[in-house]
């Protein structure tokens, strides 16, 4: 019993002090948004919906999703409530307009499914509705409610159409008459982009899109529906599919904000993808007006010089002015500077020169496509977008000799001398895999590709040893590019012309047989002469195929490089600019162009040719049937009547034609040519030497003038030989190395104050395939390098 008491005791004395010590635990404070009352702090105030202006689009019988929702509370911190709760207006829900799933957010342009049976969940079918409403939705979660989302349901949309904004909104609905209030039919707002014209540098232009639905003779303007008249008894139209969005497919020439203002950036053309619904188009374009002249100059100087001297190792600044074919200067845009020798003369990215050897070249400045004044293909020369344009070109002579590394080969022999100049070395021969038909070097000059019929062979200009065999590019080696990164390969017994990497890759091909080639001086475009086609590589448009009447044996790309020259029965020439037949009109146009097409040349047969540095003269020489130099003199159309060279402005949407004149189609005297094997042209354009087979102990010569004809005379060569087979210049224009057939040895053709002359010879030691006996050395090339 005492036990019992003593329990009943404990537990009374023990509860009340167990409830008295949890009453005085420590609570956790509450702190309100404002006061000592009201909203809590942490507590979500205030839901956002986004887009909360344009909405969401849904055609009929379309999903969609709402966004997902942003929360906060009073103070702006960020909350995450559990759950939220999807609504849109009970009328267009109970009319079969709009739907939503209310745990989800998901939403139907119709009625959802509900208890339908068959295994068929709920929220899983969508019945499209059948007229079009402006709706909304809201989302609601821990007692705080959203923004009004708009949701616009509408019929399916079929196609957009890109373009200017309606200035006939009664007529011609686009999406500036349900963004904009209009008065007498719309007024489109200011910098109103056309679509009939290009838009210059920094303006901005205002673009619309054309909703529409159904198709063919059924289809619907859906962009806005009208909603009554103002006071003025002007119809009121309202946004019936909701917001449309503007993507360029190129951002560098034209940007787009959210209200399709649109701001012209760099030259060129580009597709604009408008999207509302699922539904997107690429039915429009934008152009930013493209280059219309480049003019090159010095600082300082105006009018630009013809011809400036700089020093070895000096450095020239160069000044491009680009103006666009609305007159408005062009800043920024990426002009490239180029060298037709870029061995002795490179150019410099940023704009100026330094020469690294003595020599001469033309300095040019382009605006390429893809790199500058780029364009979708179907709208190359639409306002002249897509289209190169190039400036005047500028003659550098840079004073002084070098010496020269003499590469020697043979097409008779499987051996490959270098002779070192400077030191009088000749070198050690390399013996070949295979024997070569033709050798070129890179203009880098760290590189020989030598082309066989078995393989290509590339050899280390520093070693002479061979580095690369090539079995999948049989055939003739006929360019380098001049930035040293693709080689031109003909095999005719597969009848194919391909393009190979430095590394020997091949890396596209093109059926055909080629004979000569030649790089513009930006190497984005080669020009091949192949039999009765002209085949053209560009980086931009890729290869074309220009039909010839009369077969061609060689081309010669003119400075500027606007055009090659082409040899045959009659020689012609082909421009680089296009004739462009313009479909459509608007932004909504497009074009048709015949690529390279003939620009009007009709002078006399030549069997080889060459454009010279200076932009003025194409020479060239034929054996037939007689040998006979022509000399075809440059001359376009500018103030104050002829000027010499070719055409310098932005192409003409009709095409360009040349104006070239034979003022010196003079015989050779003093040989019997059984061919012309090379028309060799000083980089200064100052001379010419023609080299042949056959006989007659000289090398003939042909010094061009300003105007009207030159000079023809010829250089007595030494010793037993017979005929000048082929050749090259020093880089410094002081020496013409051929290699002559009768003494099979390398004549050194000399300058002095009084001309030319045969100082010289080297023996190449160039043993004949299958024996001793000497080859001739028909293969050369040579490497500049300094005398000290």
């Amino acid at each position: 019993m005492r036990r019992f008491v003593t329990l009943f005791a404990l537990l009374f004395l023990s509860i009340p002090f167990g409830i008295s010590i949890a009453g005085c635990g420590k609570q956790q404070s509450v702190v309100f948004c404002v006061g000592n009352s009201g909203p809590v702090v942490g507590q979500t105030q205030t839901i956002t919906l986004s887009p909360n202006v344009f909405g969401i689009s849904l055609n009929a019988g379309q999903f969609g999703q709402t966004p997902t929702p942003s929360a906060i509370d009073c103070k702006g911190a960020g909350t995450t409530p559990t759950s939220y709760t999807y609504a849109v207006p009970r009328a267009d829900q109970d009319a079969g307009l709009i739907d939503i799933v209310p745990t989800t957010g998901r939403l139907c342009g119709g009625r959802w499914n509900r208890n339908t049976g068959g295994g068929i969940p709920d929220y899983t079918v969508c019945t499209p509705a059948t007229r079009s409403v402006s709706s909304s939705v809201t989302a609601a979660a821990d007692g705080a409610s959203s923004n009004v989302l708009p949701i616009f349901v509408h019929p399916v949309v079929t196609s957009i159409l890109v373009g200017p904004p309606s200035t006939d909104c009664k007529n011609d609905l686009a999406t500036n008459c349900c963004a904009f209030s209009t008065v007498g039919g719309a007024t489109a707002p200011s910098g109103t982009y056309t679509g009939n014209s290009c838009l210059s540098q920094n303006t901005t232009g205002q673009l619309a899109a054309r909703v529409f639905a159904g198709s063919g003779p059924s289809q619907t303007n859906i962009t806005c529906s009208r909603t009554g008249t103002d006071s003025s008894g002007n119809p009121v139209y309202a946004p019936l599919v909701g917001h449309v969005s503007f993507t360029p497919i190129d951002s560098n020439i034209v940007t787009i904000d959210e209200n399709g203002i649109a701001t012209a950036k760099f030259p060129g053309s580009s597709i604009v993808t408008a999207t509302v619904s699922t539904a997107s188009s690429t039915n429009g374009y934008f152009s930013t007006c493209p280059p219309a002249s480049i003019t090159l100059s010095t600082p300082n100087t105006t009018p630009p010089p013809a011809a400036i001297t700089v020093n070895q190792s000096n450095v020239q600044p160069l000044v491009a002015t680009v103006l666009d074919t609305k007159g408005v200067a062009l800043n920024g845009i990426p002009v490239s500077f180029v060298s037709t020798t870029p061995t002795t003369l490179p150019s410099g990215g940023a704009g100026s020169i330094s020469p690294i050897f003595p020599g001469a070249g033309a300095i040019t400045a382009v605006c390429l496509p893809p790199t500058c004044n780029n364009s979708p293909l179907s709208q190359i020369g639409l306002f002249g977008n897509g289209l190169p344009v190039v400036s005047n070109q500028i003659l550098v002579r840079t004073p002084g000799t070098n010496s020269s590394v003499l590469f020697a080969a043979s097409t008779n022999s499987f051996y490959l001398n270098a002779v070192d100049l400077a030191f009088n070395n000749a070198g050690s021969s390399t013996r070949l895999p295979y024997v070569p038909n033709s050798m070129v070097l890179s203009t880098d000059t760290n590189t020989l590709y030598l082309g066989s019929s078995t393989e290509l062979i590339i050899v280390s200009t520093a070693t002479t040893a061979v580095t690369g065999e090539f079995l999948s590019s049989p055939g003739s080696v006929l360019a380098v590019s001049p930035d040293s990164t693709t080689v031109v390969i003909s095999d005719p017994n597969r009848q194919t012309v391909s393009l190979v990497s430095s590394a020997g890759a091949v890396e596209t091909t093109y059926g055909g047989v080629g004979t000569r080639a030649q790089f513009s001086p930006d190497s984005g475009t080669v020009y091949i002469a192949a039999g009765n086609q002209l085949l053209v590589h560009s980086t931009f448009t890729g290869w074309t195929s220009v039909p010839l009447s009369t077969p061609a044996g060689d081309v010669s790309v003119t400075t500027p490089a606007v055009g090659a020259f082409l040899s045959g029965a009659v020689t012609t020439a082909h421009s680089y600019c296009p004739l462009t037949t313009v479909s459509g009109s608007g932004s909504a146009a497009t074009t048709v162009n015949r690529n390279y097409p003939d620009a009007g040349v009709a002078a006399p047969a030549t069997d080889r040719l060459i454009a010279t540095n200076d932009g003025v003269h194409v020479l060239g020489a034929t054996v037939t049937p007689s040998p006979v130099l022509t000399d075809l003199q440059l001359t376009h159309a500018g103030a104050g009547g002829a000027q010499p060279g070719l055409p310098i402005t932005a192409c003409p949407a009709s095409g360009q034609t040349f104006t070239a004149t034979p003022v010196a189609p003079a015989a050779i005297p003093g040989i019997t040519a059984t061919a012309i094997t090379g028309v060799n042209a000083a980089s200064d354009s100052s001379l010419a030497f023609i080299t042949y087979t056959g006989s007659g102990g000289i090398l003939p010569s042909y010094t061009p003038a300003a105007t009207g004809a030159g000079t023809l005379g010829s250089v007595k060569l030494s010793g037993s030989a017979t005929a000048p087979v082929g050749g090259v210049f020093s880089s410094d224009n002081n020496t013409f190395f051929v290699g002559t057939s009768g003494d099979d040895l390398i004549h050194l053709v000399t300058r002095s104050t009084t001309g030319f002359s045969d100082t010289s010879t080297i023996n190449p030691q160039l043993p004949v395939q299958g024996g001793t006996a000497p080859a001739t050395p028909n293969l050369l090339a040579q490497r500049p390098r300094r005398t000290s």
